[in-house]
């Protein structure tokens, strides 16, 4: 089988920042080390990044007993998912094969019975031995009865198919609600988090730009103190219409956390993506709020815009600070705006509501 360039690019990419991890820690370069720092690249499970990241922060390193652990928790566990995933892959093909056995079963006992009939027709009227037309129509009685036999199974495994095809439907939305923010309906932070990290793998295998905006609704505790949090709610969903409206199907749009939204924008430059920022910012404010339960007219919403873009030596964690920095900037600039990297940017602050 021949696997896709883009695919091993991909993977080359992953593995690569899993190896800098165990030459920067000096670790042993075994399979359960590497697979661990290999999920970290990846992003797939943000608890065991974020396990990871609070002992390096707090020890400076993964010690042998800190690998078992992390290894036993988080590795362990999903080995066994995907072994069940494979089992269950297997048993449908199995599912498969038998209804097709007896299917052509069926076709052949079928036309075993309809031979049968015609020798018992012939013998009816061209012999007059009785004990043969017994035997010819026992055995037309016996096929018959085989052929309903197998017409039940195949029912059976028709209708135990279509059980696991609607367990892995199910499984499939659980598994899409867990990575959606159900206000707002974008990505939540933990796909955000496997989502840039993905994206920065792939953006240095293609040696390809990268653009992260940062963005926060302005005054938001002034709206919830004053209207209460269903209008609260409100100007979230209005902030993230306007974001859905704004970004192309490759970009990666998230609630990052309370009124601060994030989005993830592959083979975009940083002019480009500022542009981007300022349209969405734009149609926020174009919007005029309205209470539902009145009719009331409350004004209207802006937003303040963090941009940067990824640098060679980039960590996740380093060009989110950037965004925010960026983000800040506009806050104490006078908030409504758009700061991108490029701009002077001052010292980080205490983030301004």
């Amino acid at each position: 089988m021949t696997i896709p360039s883009d695919e091993h690019e991909r993977t080359m990419a992953f593995a690569e920042i899993a190896l800098g991890q165990i030459k920067a820690l000096r670790q042993p370069a075994s399979p359960r080390h590497f697979e661990i720092w290999y999920t970290y690249a990846t992003g797939y499970n943000p608890l065991l990044n974020q396990t990871i990241n609070e002992t390096l922060s707090r020890n400076g390193t993964l010690g042998e007993a800190d690998v078992d652990r992390i290894y036993e928790t988080y590795i362990s566990p999903s080995r066994f998912t995907d072994r069940i995933d494979c089992v269950g892959s297997k048993v449908m093909d199995e599912i498969e094969q038998v209804m097709a056995m007896i299917g052509t079963a069926a076709g052949t006992a079928s036309s075993y019975t309809e031979n049968l009939t015609n020798v018992s027709q012939k013998l009816g009227a061209d012999a007059d031995d009785p004990t043969v037309r017994t035997i010819v129509e026992s055995l037309v009685q016996a096929t018959a009865e085989m052929q309903q036999n197998n017409q039940t199974l195949e029912a059976r495994l028709s209708a135990s198919k279509q059980e696991i095809d609607q367990l892995q439907e199910h499984l499939d939305a659980v598994r899409t609600e867990s990575l959606i923010d159900p206000l707002t309906t974008l990505a939540n932070r933990k796909s955000f988090d496997d989502a840039l990290l993905r994206a920065i793998a792939e953006a240095r295998a293609s040696n390809e730009r990268l653009s992260l905006l940062l963005m926060d609704v302005d005054h938001f505790k002034k709206f919830n103190d004053t209207f209460g949090h269903l209008t609260g709610d409100q100007v979230l969903r209005l902030v993230a219409l306007s974001i859905k409206q704004n970004v192309k199907g490759q970009d990666i749009a998230a609630r990052y956390g309370g009124e601060e939204f994030a989005i993830v924008m592959p083979h975009t430059a940083l002019s480009s993506a500022i542009i981007v920022a300022d349209h969405i910012r734009r149609s926020v404010t174009a919007k005029e709020l309205m209470k539902r339960s009145t009719g009331e007219h409350l004004g209207r919403v802006t937003i303040s815009v963090g941009v940067a873009a990824l640098r060679a030596d980039d960590t996740p964690q380093a060009l989110i600070e950037r965004a925010d920095a960026c983000l800040y900037a506009a806050k104490r600039n006078g908030r409504n705006q758009v700061v991108g990297e490029t701009q002077i940017v001052t010292p980080a602050k205490p983030k301004v509501a």
